[in-house]
């Protein structure tokens, strides 16, 4: 049984192609400006890499904010419960989600695959990968980079802001002032994790939390939010595809 998933998300595309329920390949680049467009191409590339005929795919899902732009999908699933069946896959003791994306940030509470709740933020880049990336560059930092100095700050700097603009400002005066990049940077991250933290706690997330999204790949952010939430939490090795392996699976049923 062979089936693909394509997550369209706002700032990368993600593709999968699964043979029996495991990923076989797997592409994450940015978007773009043309959904569609990407996704077309995405689709052709992870055929190429896994040298699979069109043919012998039986089901394609699209997920994500560009989905419907996807016209050769069988299914379209929205990106919650995509998320929700992906992680399962992978994790099934997991009872909460926390997705940090480019653009949003998503509490999911699942149970056996199935969401049982949700909060987004979608409205404001507090909490998200813009948020990082803007004031990382205030930093003159990678936000990779800024992930990894942060876990070596003994004083992390207060970040009062979570208004993006108001926090790049908020950096620049404490560079003024002398703090050092690695606090700074920490102190950013400790800003995203503890907004991140009262959302997984209003809707009742403490343990068995999976922490995905491209955000999850920050290490200092991981950090942060572990210490805030005072659990480990599950990352799976790629926390990108998770939306593309929900939405592959649920195309195939």
């Amino acid at each position: 049984m062979m089936s693909a998933g394509i997550d369209a998300g706002a700032a990368t595309i993600k593709a999968v192609l699964l043979i029996d329920g495991k990923v076989t390949g797997s592409i994450v680049r940015p978007t773009g400006f043309d959904f569609s467009a990407a996704a077309l191409q995405i689709y052709d590339d992870l055929l190429r890499q896994t040298g699979t005929e069109k043919a012998a795919v039986g089901a394609i899902g699209a997920t994500g904010y560009g989905r419907d732009s996807i016209s050769f999908a069988t299914k379209r699933i929205s990106e919650i419960t995509a998320h929700a069946q992906g992680v399962y896959h992978l994790y099934p003791e997991v009872r909460g989600i926390i997705d940090i994306g480019g653009q949003d940030s998503k509490i999911i509470v699942v149970n056996d695959g199935k969401v049982v709740d949700f909060l987004m933020n979608d409205r404001c880049a507090a909490g998200t990968g813009k948020f990082l990336e803007h004031t990382a560059r205030a930093l003159e930092l990678t936000v990779e980079d800024l992930g990894q100095i942060a876990l070596s700050s003994k004083s992390p700097a207060s970040i009062n802001s979570m208004c993006t603009v108001f926090a790049e400002s908020e950096v620049i005066s404490l560079r003024a002032k002398g703090f050092s990049r690695e606090d700074i940077a920490a102190g950013l991250v400790e800003s995203i994790a503890r907004r991140v933290a009262v959302m997984a706690r209003q809707k009742g997330l403490y343990q068995d939390i999976a922490l995905v999204g491209g955000v999850a790949k920050n290490a200092g952010i991981r950090v942060a939010l572990e210490k805030e939430l005072g659990v480990g939490l599950f990352v799976p090795p790629e926390p990108q595809i998770t939306g593309a392996i929900g939405a592959s699976l649920i195309a195939m049923r």
